[in-house]
């Protein structure tokens, strides 16, 4: 196994940011909320609708390297 370091700035790395982005450009965009009780019905509002419609989520967050990610671990006897 090798270690390899990430930039300390990779958003391409992180799926959850292209979920933020989306967040950000469907349900606030250029609106003006009147309490954090609004933002915090937007945004709950937004990851519900993304949590039920993975199909959505899934080209925003499944990037090769990780769909292709071995799930099984290889025993050494195989």
């Amino acid at each position: 196994m090798n270690l390899l370091p990430l930039p300390p700035y990779c958003p391409e790395l992180n799926p959850v940011e292209h979920i933020w982005d989306e967040i950000r450009e469907k349900w606030f965009p250029n609106v003006m909320c009147q309490s954090l009780d609004d933002v915090e019905q937007r945004l709950i509002s937004g990851l519900s609708t993304l949590e039920s419609d993975p199909l959505r989520v899934q080209p925003l967050t499944g990037f090769p390297w990780i769909v292709f990610i071995p799930l099984k671990r290889k025993l050494s006897n195989e």
